[in-house]
């Protein structure tokens, strides 16, 4: 069975009451829930892990980076200088597709570099929840060679 490990990183386990100007009214839960439908419908399984520490994160991916078939990562503010986390992912043999619910190249600066996304195969942002669900579609076309 196709496994995917979605990995949601600091503060996105706050997603629903944080900002939601920003990043909108629904919660992790009703994210990951939407992403174990989708991946159901295809036969796929989907694993979780949310943490707002690096090393927590790097050790996660390193711990299940051979029982995966992909990653689906918003590292939230990881993504601007989590040096670590980008050493992680390169050093994986499945496709990474980094989301963000926001559109990081509409907002400060310094989020308008992400060091991960040098190591992602692609990058989705700005379509809130649905990055998410954008993500996971495109990992489905890359793993079943389809366009999907």
């Amino acid at each position: 069975m196709t496994t995917v490990l979605v990995v949601h990183g600091p503060n996105l386990g706050t997603l629903g009451r944080r900002e939601p100007e920003l990043y909108g009214t629904t919660t992790l839960a009703a994210i990951n829930a939407a992403l174990v439908e989708l991946a159901s419908s295809w036969g796929w399984q989907i694993s979780v892990f949310q943490s707002n520490s690096e090393g927590a994160i790097i050790d996660a991916i390193e711990q299940r980076a051979g029982d995966i078939d992909g990653l689906l990562l918003n590292p939230g503010a990881l993504a601007h200088y989590g040096l670590g986390l980008r050493d992680a992912l390169a050093g994986l043999t499945v496709p990474v597709v980094e989301v963000h619910l926001t559109n990081i190249h509409a907002r400060e600066d310094w989020r308008r570099r992400s060091v991960t996304a040098e190591v992602s195969r692609g990058l989705i942002s700005g379509f809130g929840w649905r990055s998410y669900v954008l993500g996971l579609r495109a990992m489905h076309g890359m793993l079943s060679d389809t366009e999907s």
